[in-house]
């Protein structure tokens, strides 16, 4: 079963076929146990309160500094996490907190637009996460290579747009499909396309953390592959925003 992994491929950039290859299998910290599922299924669901009991409080300040500051204390954490994999258990809290700033600033300034989309978008994420793993376990979406190769293309893809995008909104322009405004057919089907993308990355995710607990990775590993999944909710709850604001512009 171990070798259907091997040659894994994510598109998640904080879970990818490297990521156990340089692991330490035990340190001064973790010499009795390894990675197991409960473990990261555990770590992932503190990871969450986290990040909603700070979301909630950024969201009920509308504090937009907060915002801006927890994104670039996030983002930080993100690429020192990705170099020192070890340091999961102290950085993954943190990064959580410094989130559900940035998750809870988005989350008021859609709000602030459109009344009531915050739960709604809550809702399908919960839904789609629920799902993604129903169809995992019971084996009706299998992650293959050739799956997870459509999936890592199509994100680098995406990923392609938003720097497009990023880089024309420095001159004032920006690119019409990201605008959570435009409720053209072809702006909604691109963010129906990202959704898609995202609640499909969940699958790869479960997948990588079932390598983890299959090749005994060190207990840290938790914490890490609970960061990946919180990657990719953040990411997925975003797009679910975007699409429904799309939509109540139609």
């Amino acid at each position: 079963m171990i070798n259907r992994h091997l040659s894994y491929r994510t598109s998640n950039p904080a879970l990818n076929s490297n990521t156990f290859k340089n692991v330490v299998k035990k340190d001064s910290f973790h010499l009795e146990s390894t990675m197991t599922i409960r473990g990261t299924v555990d770590k992932t669901a503190l990871a969450l309160c986290m990040l909603v009991i700070s979301g909630y409080y950024s969201f009920s300040q509308a504090n937009l500094t907060l915002m801006a500051l927890g994104g670039f204390i996030g983002l930080f954490l993100f690429f020192t996490l990705i170099f020192k994999k070890s340091w999961a258990p102290f950085i993954v809290p943190l990064y959580s907190i410094s989130q559900g700033f940035v998750v809870g600033g988005v989350s008021y300034l859609y709000n602030s637009q459109y009344e009531g989309i915050v739960l709604q978008s809550v809702l399908l994420t919960i839904l789609v996460l629920f799902s993604m793993l129903f169809a995992y376990r019971s084996k009706i979406i299998k992650p293959t290579e050739n799956f997870k190769l459509a999936i890592f293309s199509s994100i680098m893809a995406i990923f392609l747009i938003y720097v497009i995008g990023f880089f024309m909104g420095l001159f004032g322009t920006g690119l019409s499909i990201l605008d959570p405004r435009n409720s053209s057919l072809a702006s909604i089907g691109f963010s129906v396309f990202v959704v898609a993308i995202g609640a499909f990355s969940l699958v790869i995710d479960f997948d990588f953390i079932e390598e983890g607990a299959e090749k005994g990775a060190p207990k840290y590993m938790e914490w890490y592959g609970a960061f990946g999944l919180l990657v990719t909710l953040i990411w997925l709850y975003v797009e679910i925003l975007r699409l429904i604001a799309k939509l109540r512009n139609r």
